[in-house]
């Protein structure tokens, strides 16, 4: 008999399952105006005409073999989230109707922190009666193991360059003990019990304890290991990516160029995601754009040819998901108000899951 996940103490959850939506429609909003303005930064750094030269000269055939890569990455990720659910015991969806639960949360990537990412759990208490603070902790572990992923790639890169080293340390450090506490909940539960009785803070200790008591699920050995190399394989698909982006620029493709675009791509999402800023717009931009100056010194990395890198990855990452995701969303709530969603035949109700 596996472990059970006790469910969440009060009736929150359906608060949050229907005022979800309607909270993270600000919070996209404000990553689209962000959007624009980091965009015009970039044109003005690039000189808008050395800019739209790179652009035109770039070999737009590429375009198919770099959007390919990025969905290879979605693929593996997809497949992380399912093993999740698996350990979850949520069985109560088909792959169909999870991925486009999964790809909902690319909709929400220009909200701050990725906040809107918890839209995926707001689904599946929809759809399976998980409460959002347990989904909630299924993203949680998402987020975390792909930041291991990015520094565990983030390294290859630093055996040839020296740039970020005590961020990425950090970074190292800040992850490996986030896991440790989710991995020990005994640690937690005194200080948990102790919040319960403060004013404000203790009406969302339940909620806590529920995300921890997953949690513990989510992070146990071989699943993190599973699921950290799941995400390095995935990530890799937009190194090699952005490494297509640069050679089209016109840059010579070099054994040095892929180890570049490998440590540029996994540093500025780390950068970005610590910044918490909607998609780590503008931070993770210039993260792109800076470190390419740096880190390439062939002549042909100009800075017209650094800002068109990093808008033409940004589109075929960030811009490609978030539009993937609005598709889903529509499609995914067009089915919920039609009922058309197909539940995997004799799943157990979620509180006989044991």
């Amino acid at each position: 008999m596996s472990e059970e996940i006790p469910a969440a103490r009060d009736g929150s959850d359906g608060d949050a399952a229907r005022g979800g939506l309607g909270r993270l429609l600000p919070r996209f909003v404000a990553g689209l105006v962000l959007a624009i303005l980091v965009v015009s930064g970039l044109i003005l750094f690039g000189d808008a005409r050395q800019l739209a030269t790179a652009l035109r000269d770039f070999k737009w055939w590429l375009i198919a073999p770099i959007l390919a890569l990025t969905l290879w990455n979605y693929a593996l990720r997809f497949a992380k989230w399912q093993l999740y659910l698996r350990a979850l015991r949520i069985r109560d969806v088909s792959p169909a109707t999870s991925g486009l639960v999964f790809l909902t949360g690319f909709s929400m990537s220009i909200t701050p922190g990725k906040v809107g990412e918890l839209i995926k759990a707001v689904f599946l208490r929809r759809l399976t009666g998980l409460p959002v603070n347990r989904g909630s902790a299924i993203v949680a572990a998402e987020r975390l193991t792909d930041g291991l992923a990015m520094i565990a790639l983030a390294a290859i890169g630093l055996t040839q360059f020296n740039y970020g080293r005590p961020f990425l340390a950090v970074a190292a450090v800040a992850a490996v003990a986030a896991v440790v506490l989710l991995q020990r909940p005994r640690l937690l539960t005194p200080l948990l019990a102790r919040a319960e009785r403060l004013p404000v803070v203790g009406r969302h200790v339940a909620h806590a304890e529920a995300f921890v008591d997953a949690s513990n699920v989510l992070f146990r050995p071989r699943l993190l290991a599973t699921a950290v190399l799941l995400g390095m394989v995935s990530w890799a698909g937009e190194c090699a990516a952005f490494y297509l982006v640069l050679t089209g620029l016109g840059v010579q493709g070099t054994l040095h160029l892929l180890l570049v675009a490998t440590f540029v791509i996994a540093v500025s999402s780390l950068v970005g995601a610590v910044s918490m800023l909607p998609g780590g717009l503008g931070i993770a931009d210039a993260s792109v754009a800076g470190m390419l100056l740096i880190l390439v010194t062939a002549p042909e990395m100009t800075r017209s040819v650094s800002v068109a890198a990093t808008l033409l990855i940004r589109f075929s990452t960030l811009w490609f998901a978030v539009l993937l995701g609005l598709g889903a969303l529509a499609l995914l709530r067009r089915r919920l108000a039609d009922g058309n969603h197909t539940p995997v035949p004799n799943a157990a109700p979620l509180e006989q899951r044991t």
